[in-house]
């Protein structure tokens, strides 16, 4: 991080551990979020050069004929591929990473969060200066995506995290945990790492 830019900070966790919530928390407090995954939709149909990259890679059935993306295409044939996955993710993280940086420099907060699904996966954790994954067990991950996506069935939600990290080996790589279970509450975790991170964005001042 260079002097008088926000601190790059990542917030992630598997499906249904609740980074949403948590990066809501945050944004409260007044820290300004990116959401990743919503900027990396809006970049595939937006952006040229990815919807161009795409329909060379997978078919120009990946989009409709009104420009929106196929979901339905891009999940039967994509999304259940894990070289095909590796494949999109090439093309559009990148993208995403250089976005990110744009909307970063526009900002004049301490520290920014950059919320996303994937970033040890992606090695996106390079770019940034600290990342907090949001942690909970795998049985109430599971209850909470069946209760809120019901288009899913459990395979797909098994499918999902099978290409994710382990929870434990992301609560290894990540520099804070937030532990999202029924019995710790999020609030005066995520006030704990405001705090820390507030006086990491000082030093750097």
């Amino acid at each position: 991080m260079s002097k008088n830019q926000p601190l790059r900070v990542g917030i992630t966790g598997g499906i249904g551990a609740g980074k949403s919530t948590a990066a809501k928390i945050f944004s409260l407090l007044g820290v300004p979020v990116y959401h990743a995954d919503d900027r990396a939709k809006w970049l595939m149909v937006n952006n040229n050069n990815i919807s161009k990259a795409i329909q060379n890679q997978f078919g120009l059935e990946s989009y409709l004929p009104d420009g929106t993306l196929n979901r339905g295409f891009l999940a039967e044939t994509v999304f259940s591929n894990p070289e095909k996955i590796s494949q999109i993710n090439s093309i559009v993280h990148p993208a995403v990473a250089q976005d990110f940086l744009e909307w970063t420099a526009s900002k004049s907060a301490p520290y920014v969060l950059k919320e996303a699904a994937l970033i040890f996966e992606t090695e996106g954790h390079q770019s940034l200066d600290y990342v907090i994954n949001v942690s909970s067990p795998l049985r109430i991950r599971m209850s909470r995506v069946l209760m809120r996506d019901t288009h899913r069935t459990e395979a797909q939600v098994n499918q999902i995290i099978d290409n994710q990290l382990p929870d434990e080996r992301k609560n290894e790589l990540a520099d804070f945990t937030l532990k999202n279970t029924d019995n710790h509450l999020l609030i005066p975790q995520v006030l704990s790492i405001h705090k820390k991170l507030l006086e990491e964005a000082q030093k750097h001042q």
